[in-house]
């Protein structure tokens, strides 16, 4: 019974405490459903770690004050921060760096971390919100403010010759391609512009053309000042029978221009050479270096006339003394013309062969007809002129006057040939040999037949054999095809080239 009454207290004490529990737990949850819940959340303070908008404004202005301030097609510097095999990382201090393809740096294969690079702001965020920059397109900016700075200022600058063009060189000046014009090369004439491509040189910008984009530089400019004062020196000091050296600068078909340390000279053909020359190209070349001596320049001594031949002796100083008129001479032909032959009996030293005595013949031609330019001739001297340096000379007189001996050579009555040289209206001439010639007067071509005109029985070029009738200033033939003695020619003679 007693074991029985032990159980019971066990089991009532383990209820009771079960319904305290219980009654615990409803309290609790009562107490809780009494709490009441907030009227709004602050999702603010939980965004923004508890930060209050005064703080979080704060913030922001510190932030802000550490960026640089940028704007949209600017040209700014930039830190390389990163490389990689396709890209350039660049930080310009702004919420997000910028990313440059490497290909817009191929010229400078030496670009590391840390380096300073100029950068174009294309777009401060892209859809991606990516700030997007260009190097090229700020080295192009950047050149265009510096060459317009330089054209300003008149400031010289060094350059890259790239190639050549027509006309000039192509120049890398800024990574803009600038035009060197040829004529701005140098002073003197350049002919070989290859020489100077892949080199450094000097420049000054003369001009820019904003509408093309163009710009032209020049060489030729930096060197101008100090050869202007140069210039000065040497035209204060030229006097007329002067000698200089100088190099031939250019050469044309009337002369040849020499360079004199900055002043330009001309030599005219004519002063070149004693001799006579068809072109300063036979004599001369460019760049050659000679002595020449001032002839003569006008008051600002801007045009300076020059020679060369003037520093020798004239070689009819050196002719021969003993020359003298009614000698034979030998020389070269030099120069044909219409009127005749020059004739170089030494060097510098010519005559004049007329074409008047190249042949007795009176049927006057041209010089060609008779020589040739280098033929070697004979002559014989009609006139000489030392003081005038002038000579006349002849070929004809080599041979005997035709006319010396006429009576012997046609006797009356002696046959001969002749040939029908120029028709008139009042007969025909006929050359019997060069330098005899006679009339048949239209009136005694026929008894019977009246002829109007030579032409309807001969033509030019014929030829006739005639018989001497009579000789005595002229000469009457009778024409051996004719049977009948009624064509008797009437020849009229030409007693020493005049009818």
């Amino acid at each position: 019974m007693a074991e029985e009454n032990t159980n019971q207290e066990e089991v009532s004490n383990e209820v009771n405490a079960q319904v305290e529990n219980t009654a615990t737990e409803t309290q609790e949850a009562t107490a809780v459903e009494t709490v009441e819940a907030p009227k709004e959340f602050d999702w603010y303070a939980y965004e923004n770690d508890g930060h209050t908008p005064a703080q979080i404004a704060e913030l922001n202005e510190l932030y802000d004050a550490t960026l640089n301030s940028i704007i949209e097609k600017d040209v700014i510097d930039g830190k390389v921060i990163m490389l990689t095999q396709k890209e350039v990382v660049v930080n310009v201090n702004y919420k997000s760096e910028g990313v440059i393809p490497i290909n817009e740096f191929r010229y400078n294969p030496d670009l590391a971390v840390g380096d300073t690079v100029e950068v174009f702001v294309e777009q401060l965020e892209d859809k991606y919100g990516q700030l997007v920059l260009s190097h090229r397109t700020a080295r192009t900016h950047r050149a265009w403010q510096r060459v317009n700075d330089v054209l300003r200022t008149g400031e010289i600058i060094t350059g890259f010759v790239k190639c050549r063009t027509k006309g000039g060189l192509i120049v890398d000046v800024f990574g803009i391609e600038a035009f060197l014009p040829g004529s701005q090369i140098d002073v003197k004439p350049i002919r070989d512009y290859d020489q100077f491509v892949g080199k450094n040189m000097e420049f000054k910008v003369v001009k820019i053309n904003h509408e093309f984009k163009n710009v032209v530089v020049s060489h030729k400019a930096l060197i101008e000042a100090e050869l202007e004062e140069q210039k000065k020196q040497i035209i204060g000091g030229l006097e007329k029978g002067q000698v200089l050296e100088g190099t031939v600068k250019n050469i044309t078909s009337y002369g040849v221009f020499i360079d004199l340390g900055g002043v330009d000279g001309l030599i005219h053909i004519t002063d070149l050479s004693w001799n006579r020359i068809n072109h300063p190209s036979e004599i001369l070349e460019l760049d050659q270096k000679l002595n020449v001596v001032i002839l003569d320049f006008d008051d600002d001594k801007s045009r300076i006339q020059l020679g060369v031949k003037q520093l020798s002796a004239h070689p009819w100083e050196s002719l021969d003394a003993d020359l003298k008129e009614g000698d034979k001479i030998k020389g070269k032909v030099s120069v044909l013309a219409d009127y005749g032959a020059f004739i170089e009996i030494v060097d510098g030293v010519e005559g004049l062969v007329h074409v008047s005595e190249m042949s007795w013949s009176t049927h006057l031609r041209s010089a060609q007809d008779f020589v040739k330019v280098g033929d070697e001739v004979e002559a014989v001297i009609l006139s000489l002129d030392r003081e005038e340096r002038k000579m006349s000379l002849g070929i004809k007189q080599l041979t005997s006057d035709p006319w010396t001996d006429i009576t012997k050579k046609y006797p009356v009555g002696s046959k001969h040939s002749g040939i029908v040289r120029n028709f008139t209206n009042f007969g025909i001439f006929v050359e019997l040999e060069e330098g005899i010639d006679g009339l048949v007067y239209i009136s005694d071509l026929s008894w019977t037949v009246k002829v109007k005109h030579p032409s309807e029985l001969f033509s030019s070029g014929d030829n006739i054999d005639v018989v001497v009738l009579e000789l005595s200033s002229f000469i009457i033939l009778f024409l051996l095809e004719f049977p009948e003695p009624s064509l008797y020619v009437f020849v009229g003679v030409v007693l020493n080239g005049f009818l």
